[in-house]
C-alpha cells in the first residue's frame, strides 16, 4: 500500500491489527510481515507483534520490518517475552492483542503469508457479521502436504462449518485466517494461556460457539499456509483433542438428550462410549453400523473391556482374572 494512500482521508487510531505471534520464525519471518505491508486495505491498519523468547534472528527481522512498515505509514507495537523459555501460543497472541489499538483483529501465525486483498475482503465481511468468526479459503505450501484437509478447509458449507465442528478435530475455519471484531474477542474471552500442547484455538472456537457466535468464510484464497515439522499444531496430543471434542459434544448436545445411539460398532464407536460420562452412558441405547463382522456378537457391554483390560495390564486370562475377583468378593463381603 502506498503512503499517500494510507494517509488519505485516514481516521486516527487504527481500524485494524494484524495480530503476529512470534517464536523462533526467522526462516518465513521476512516473507510473512512483507505480506502485512503489500495489503491493500485503505483504512487506517497497524500490526502488533509479540516475540516470544525467540533465540534466532526473528527480533533482527522484526526490527527491519518496524522501520519500513512505519515509513509506509503502518504503525507496529512490538512486545517480548525476555526470558529464557517461551509463555506459548495462546500467551503470545494475548499480549499482542492487549498491545494493539485496532477495532478489528487479523491473525496471522509467523509462518504464513497473505494475499494483498486479505484485511479489506475479510473486514468487509466483519462489519455485515460482527459476532462472527471470518475465516478465508488457503493454498497449502507445499502444495500436496496435506491434500484432503486443504480440500475440506476451502469446500466446507456455510451449514457445515457449524455442522462439522462436532466431527472435526479442530475448528472449521483454522486459526491463520481468522479475523473478528476487538469487542467480540473480549466478550468471547482471551486465549488459554496453558502453553505448550495446549489448543488454545480449538478451545477459544468451542467459547466463541457457546457464546452464540457465528462462523462464516470468505470464499476466496487469501492466505498460503505453510505446513512443516516446527508448526505448534503438532504439539498438541490427538488424545487431548479428543478429550476435549467429547467434552464439547457433551456439554453442547448429549445434556439435552434423554436417549442415543452411537454410529460405529467399532473401535471408534466403543472409545466414544467410554470416553463418556457415566449419566451419558446410561442414554446409549445402541451401536450402529452396517459391518457384519462388528456387529455379530449382538452387544457391548463396557465391563467386559475393563476386565480385559486389567487382565492385560496384571498378565491373567479372563477367566482366571473373573475368578479372582469372585474369590476376592467371598473372602471379603
Amino acid at each position: 500500500m502506498a503512503e499517500a494512500e494510507r494517509a488519505a482521508g485516514s481516521p486516527p487510531g487504527a481500524v485494524q491489527s494484524v495480530i503476529v505471534p512470534v517464536h523462533n520464525s526467522e526462516c518465513w519471518l521476512d516473507e510473512c510481515l512483507k505480506s502485512v505491508w503489500e495489503q491493500d486495505f485503505k483504512q487506517t491498519m497497524e500490526l502488533s507483534i509479540f516475540n516470544d523468547a525467540s533465540k534466532d534472528g526473528s527480533a533482527e527481522i522484526i526490527a527491519k520490518w518496524k522501520v519500513k512498515l512505519e515509513d509506509a505509514g503502518v504503525p507496529v507495537v512490538v512486545g517480548s517475552n525476555d526470558s529464557a523459555q517461551p509463555r506459548g501460543v495462546g500467551f503470545a497472541k494475548n499480549q499482542a492483542i492487549i498491545q494493539s489499538s485496532g477495532t478489528y483483529l487479523c491473525f496471522l501465525d509467523s509462518d504464513d503469508v497473505m494475499m494483498p486483498q486479505r484485511v479489506r475482503l475479510q473486514h468487509e465481511a466483519a462489519i455485515q457479521h460482527p459476532n462472527s468468526i471470518i475465516g478465508c479459503q488457503v493454498r497449502r505450501e507445499p502444495p500436496e502436504s496435506t491434500a484432503r484437509y486443504t480440500r475440506w478447509i476451502n469446500n466446507l458449507t456455510e451449514e457445515q462449518l457449524l455442522t462439522q465442528v462436532f466431527t472435526s478435530h479442530g475448528p472449521t475455519v483454522i486459526m491463520p485466517t481468522w479475523f473478528c471484531s476487538r469487542e467480540w474477542f473480549y466478550h468471547v474471552g482471551k486465549f488459554d494461556e496453558g502453553g505448550k500442547g495446549v489448543p488454545e484455538d480449538l478451545l477459544f472456537f468451542y467459547k466463541h460457539l457457546q457464546k452464540g457466535g457465528g462462523v462464516l468464510r470468505v470464499n476466496r484464497c487469501l492466505l498460503l499456509y505453510r505446513y512443516h515439522p516446527q508448526a505448534a499444531t503438532h504439539s498438541v496430543h490427538e488424545e487431548t483433542i479428543w478429550n476435549h471434542r467429547v467434552k464439547f459434544l457433551e456439554d453442547r448436545v448429549l445434556s439435552t438428550w434423554t436417549s442415543f445411539t452411537i454410529w460405529n460398532a467399532g473401535k471408534q464407536g466403543k472409545k466414544l462410549y467410554r470416553s463418556l460420562s457415566p449419566a451419558n452412558r446410561k442414554k446409549v441405547t445402541a451401536f450402529c453400523d452396517v459391518d457384519e463382522k462388528k456387529i455379530a456378537k449382538g452387544f457391548y457391554t463396557f465391563e467386559e473391556s475393563e476386565i480385559l483390560r486389567l487382565c492385560l495390564q496384571h498378565s491373567h486370562s479372563p477367566t482366571s482374572f473373573i475368578n479372582k475377583i469372585i474369590l476376592q468378593a467371598v473372602m471379603n463381603p
